[in-house]
Order: structure tokens, then sequence, then C-alpha cells
């Protein structure tokens, strides 16, 4: 169960027009925290994210379904929708948590989500990070423009 803090953040994203993977970006980093401090661990960054991602989606952030052929795939899509009938089942939750506790708490160092994210950004087209990097520089004066230094 994501933190309250944390969904009402992200209601505030959506309430200023912002992407849902902006959205769901508060509750990858929650879960990051959540390693950090020692709640459980994860095997890689990539799976910091994906845990932030099923949550953002069951906490109804409008994102695309994961990719067809991960683990997390099947089940999501169709949990997701009766999440809220009947929930997780006790023994179930009991062993993802027991699974995770297990595992180490250097794939949320902030030396394990930079390279994460520098292997990601080597993946994209130069024309694809370009575009991005433009994007960030038009929205980022449109932001300073409204709210000099805040």
């Amino acid at each position: 169960m994501p933190e309250k803090q944390t969904i009402r953040r992200a209601r505030k994203d959506a309430r200023e027009g912002k992407s849902p993977s902006t959205q769901a970006g508060e509750f990858v980093r929650e879960e990051v925290h959540h390693v950090r401090e020692g709640k459980h661990g994860v095997k890689n960054p990539k799976q910091a994210i994906a845990i932030g991602l099923s949550k953002a989606r069951k906490a109804g952030v409008k994102l695309p379904p994961p990719p067809k052929g991960s683990a997390s795939a099947q089940k999501e899509t169709h949990r997701h929708r009766s999440t809220r009938r009947n929930g997780t089942s006790a023994k179930r939750s009991r062993a993802t948590t027991r699974a995770l506790k297990k595992e180490g708490r250097s794939g949320a160092s902030h030396r394990a989500l930079s390279r994460h994210a520098r292997s990601a950004a080597r993946r994209r087209s130069p024309s694809s990070r370009s575009r991005a990097a433009q994007k960030a520089a038009s929205t980022r004066s449109s932001a300073r423009r409204r709210n000099p230094r805040s």
C-alpha cells in the first residue's frame, strides 16, 4: 500500500496535467526509499522500478500495461482490474514480502540507479534523446517564467 503522501503527490501531478510516467515516478521514488531504508531489498534497479510502476497502476495512474514478455505482464493486466474486490491473499502477500526481504539493498543505490539510467538511455536513438532534452529545456523555461525561485 503506497503512503498517503505519495498518492497525494501523484494526484497533484495529475491535476497539473503532467504525464502518467511523471505521476508514476512518485511511486518508483517511494519504492527506492523503501529499499534504502531497509524495508526490503531488490535484485536490481529494474525490479524496484517495476514494483513502483505496479503500485502506480493499482493506484489508478493511467500507465500502459507492462511489456508482453515480462513476468508481471499477465498478472498485472487481469489483476489490477479486480484488485479492489478481492485483493491479494495473505499467504501470497507474506511470501512476496519474505522473498523481497532476502534480496540485497544495493539494487537501489545511487550507483546502481545511475548505471541503469545510462544503459537505458544508450538503448534509445540519438534523435529520441535529443527530442526529450529539447522538450525538457522548453518546459523548464516555461516553469521558471511562471514561478521564479520557488
